[in-house]
């Protein structure tokens, strides 16, 4: 799922290549991902793009006469820029907005079709989308610590859910937390103070340098290669390859449809998080650390 640099970077590029231009229509492929009935997406129409915002994992296109469409990408959208009218690709188009000079495009590469559109009247209804995070790049150190620690929550989930942080996900929570060097699994309301400043310093650091990579890489031009796995990642997406800090290899839990990839000298203490497929099949076989995996010439991660 596009996460806040990710998003940060559409919504830049949305405002320098469409801000100004009148969309003159929006072509449904996919009905079912137009999420509201009033107003009309029709009203939309010959409406001026006055720019792009995040708002959490949200793209908000602000639209003349205080109309807005609110998009959630969700795990597999994307947009893209074509010439305009491009076609919308029959098994993955949602739509496309067609604005003066080029066409932008809405995919969804599953069969599960998540990815939604709101039209929105007023700049008070997108209160309706907000769930009440703290904006990580804003937030104080003291505002961010009392948020995570409001409930008593593993930081792996506490970085990851919308009510506490605003626009992470899975892979930017594993970056942030290598780059803390704090467990997945430490429980929030056990972190002291220095642990909370240097996790509210990691979120920021790891956020902001992610975002101006993205920015270099796009360039001039738009995002058409927004994906949750990086070569220079540290850890998300590593699983078996060396730590870029301490050169033993990241591990993985895996859980739902999503994992967490850790560092196991850098983060816990040199003890394997167990997963709960591989160590139930395995039992009293599976190893409890990183030293004992490592001596264990049957066991390949």
């Amino acid at each position: 799922m596009p996460e806040l640099p990710d998003v940060e970077v559409y919504c830049e590029r949305i405002t320098a290549l469409f801000g100004g231009q009148t969309l003159s229509r929006v072509r449904l492929s996919s009905p079912f991902v137009l999420r509201s009935v009033s107003p009309l997406l029709t009203e939309t129409h010959g409406k001026l793009l006055v720019g792009a915002r995040r708002l959490g994992k949200r793209i908000v296109l602000s639209l003349s006469d205080e109309l807005f469409l609110v998009i959630h990408l969700m795990i597999s959208g994307r947009l893209r820029q074509k010439e305009l009218g491009a076609i919308v690709p029959r098994k993955v188009g949602l739509l496309a907005f067609d604005f003066e000079t080029s066409s932008l495009l809405l995919t969804e590469a599953s069969s599960k079709k998540r990815a939604s559109l709101f039209v929105i009247r007023g700049e008070a209804q997108l209160s309706s989308f907000e769930r009440g995070g703290v904006e990580p790049l804003a937030v104080t150190s003291a505002a961010f610590a009392k948020a995570l620690t409001r409930e008593n929550r593993t930081l792996k989930r506490a970085l990851t859910d919308p009510r506490i942080v605003s626009g992470v996900g899975n892979a930017y929570s594993d970056e942030i937390l290598w780059s803390a060097g704090l467990s997945p699994t430490k429980r929030t309301q056990s972190m002291n103070q220095a642990e909370l400043s240097r996790l509210h310093k990691s979120t920021k650091t790891t956020l902001r340098e992610w975002t101006e990579r993205l920015r270099q890489q796009v360039g001039d031009g738009f995002p058409d290669k927004v994906t949750a796995f990086h070569e220079d990642m540290a850890v998300h997406g590593r699983f078996g390859k060396p730590c870029r800090r301490c050169n033993t290899k990241v591990q993985r839990v895996r859980f739902a449809d999503n994992e967490l990839n850790y560092c196991p000298r850098c983060q816990t203490d040199g003890k394997l998080l167990a997963d709960r497929g591989l160590s139930k099949l395995l039992g009293g076989d599976w190893p409890k650390t990183i030293h004992e995996l490592e001596e264990r010439a049957d066991f390949k991660p």
